[in-house]
């Protein structure tokens, strides 16, 4: 155990794990767990397809706008008492949730799940950072990063689970009992830590980055469906620029910055900040378009299509297990991760084309799996090393922030790749058949969204098997695109990571000595 942690024993260690654990997993099981219960919720509140897409939004937007004051926030008050804060509003939130009689209520609650889940995600992540040290914290961290990729991957099975048997509004309301014994296990079991160099927060940094990002990442969830080109993008987007400009200007006037930029002489830092954006936008942005192409390329139910992720998330569980036995170097390891997750990408892809079985498909999402198991903990792991055991706070704040702004651009990069593709391919076929160019693409986007459904009943009837065909088609062109976009960053981000990620002998902190934290090479 680190210095300065308390520790009872091992099996108190061990308890203490798995209870910062289960926290990070309840957070990150909620931010998919209502995706295939939106069609439900959308009846049973009589909202229309904008509302129900802002059930999503409206936690991202503030969990991904909070995640680096979060951090700064439990350094400075401690973070288990910053984790109990994010455990309670979790939980009553989670219960307007599920208390909810129009959409406005639902996503006002889920706004407030989002501030709750930032506190959460990032305090238990400096908790482990400094309650381990050595061997025992890359264990640590495996154990972590495979809780997380079992809750990322079963959040579709669970909440289709749950949507077809008691009903959409247990998704939220069964978080209540779960916080509650959560928050009487960690404040029983887990011992407090804190910045004792911290002096107060930096309210003016918290402003303009919180804002900066909130804004950038509204103008990224819309460009879609607004027009990347369209006024409020645009404005959004350079709003956001503007704030996050005046934060560099803000942090590097103060004494003491809730981001201290001497991290970024550290080519480690800036390799292991390239390793999370491989990660998220390569291999954890699959999670979010396998469900749909399950649906739509092999006719799936939402609950099947869960069950059929099976291949992709067992080795998100069983990996991190495994490759902490690994003497590999860090850079080495991260990079291995990348080129695994780049291959089953591309092997996606191909078959996608080539309309393969889904038993052939299933093989290339268990080589995904594995190159998403290894990435999960281990970008973790590097990146909470870039700062010393003190600021721990901080350094999860930066790797949660990178790691869900990286997925938010990847998602929405993809999706329009995807949705472009598939409307370019289909619009071909569509005119040539006589059909309305704006009818066509709307056809499209309902189909590429999984409204299969909608999406047929939109087809003239004389034309609707030869269309239907092309449509089909058409969307395996357009996932495949996608496979290969994901593939590229994850090749261009092993590159860098390579490049920048020094050897152990070299390797170095711009700020942190080497016995704060994890060591290159440790």
């Amino acid at each position: 155990m680190h210095a300065g942690s308390h520790p009872t024993g091992g099996g108190s260690a061990r308890l203490q794990l798995l209870v910062v654990s289960l926290i990070s997993s309840l957070v990150m099981l909620d931010s998919n767990v209502v995706a295939v219960a939106l069609p439900t919720i959308a009846r049973s509140l009589n909202a229309d397809f904008a509302d129900v897409q802002w059930v999503i939004t409206a936690y991202v937007l503030p969990f991904a706008a909070l995640l680096l004051a979060a951090g700064s926030f439990g350094d400075r008050v401690g973070r288990r008492f910053a984790a109990l804060i994010g455990l309670a509003v979790f939980g009553l939130s989670s219960l307007a949730c599920g208390l909810a009689v129009s959409p406005t209520m639902l996503n006002v609650a889920r706004a407030v799940q989002g501030v709750g889940a930032s506190l959460v995600l990032t305090a238990s992540l400096a908790l482990i950072n400094h309650n381990f040290a050595g061997a025992e914290r890359a264990k640590a961290f495996a154990f972590w990063g495979a809780s997380l990729g079992i809750a990322i991957t079963s959040g579709p099975i669970i909440g289709g689970v749950i949507a077809s048997t008691v009903g959409w509004t247990w998704a939220f309301l069964i978080n209540v009992p779960i916080c509650s014994a959560l928050f009487i296990a960690a404040l029983g079991m887990i011992p407090e830590s804190r910045d004792p160099e911290a002096t107060g927060l930096d309210y003016a940094g918290i402003a303009t980055f919180s804002s900066g990002l909130f804004f950038v990442t509204w103008a990224v969830i819309d460009g879609n469906a607004l027009g990347w080109l369209s006024a409020p993008i645009v404005w959004r987007a350079l709003g956001g620029a503007a704030l996050l400009a005046l934060f560099v200007v803000v942090e590097l006037r103060q004494r003491r910055p809730m981001l201290d930029f001497a991290i970024f002489n550290s080519r480690h830092f800036i390799g292991t900040v390239f390793a999370m954006v491989g990660y998220a936008a390569g291999a954890q942005v699959m999670i979010f378009y396998l469900p749909l192409y399950l649906q739509n390329a092999f006719g799936f139910s939402p609950m099947i299509a869960g069950l059929a992720m099976l291949p992709f998330a067992l080795p998100m569980f069983v990996v991190p297990r495994l490759s902490v036995h690994l003497r590999w170097l860090p850079r080495t390891l991260l990079c291995a991760g990348m080129a695994v997750t780049a291959s089953a990408n591309l092997a996606m892809a191909w078959l996608a084309s080539a309309q393969a079985s889904y038993m052939f498909f299933a093989v290339a999402m268990t080589v995904a799996g594995i190159g998403a198991g290894v990435l999960n903990g281990d970008t973790a792991k590097a990146l909470q090393g870039a700062l010393p055991a003190n600021r721990s706070g901080v350094a999860s704040g930066i790797g949660a922030t990178t790691r869900f702004v990286a997925l938010l651009f990847g998602v929405a990069g993809l999706g329009a790749l995807l949705v472009g593709a598939t409307a370019g391919r289909f619009g071909l076929a569509a005119r040539a058949s006589g059909m309305n160019p704006a009818d066509a693409v709307a056809l499209a986007k309902r189909f590429s969204a999984g409204d299969v459904d909608g999406a047929a009943a939109m087809l003239p009837p004389a034309l609707r098997d030869s269309l239907g065909r092309s449509l089909q088609d058409a969307f395996h062109a357009g996932f495949s695109s996608a496979a290969l976009a994901a593939a590229a960053v994850a090749l261009v981000c092993l590159w860098l990571t390579w490049l920048l990620m020094e050897r152990p002998t070299h390797a170095a902190s711009a700020i942190a000595p080497a016995d704060a934290g994890y060591i290159p090479g440790e």
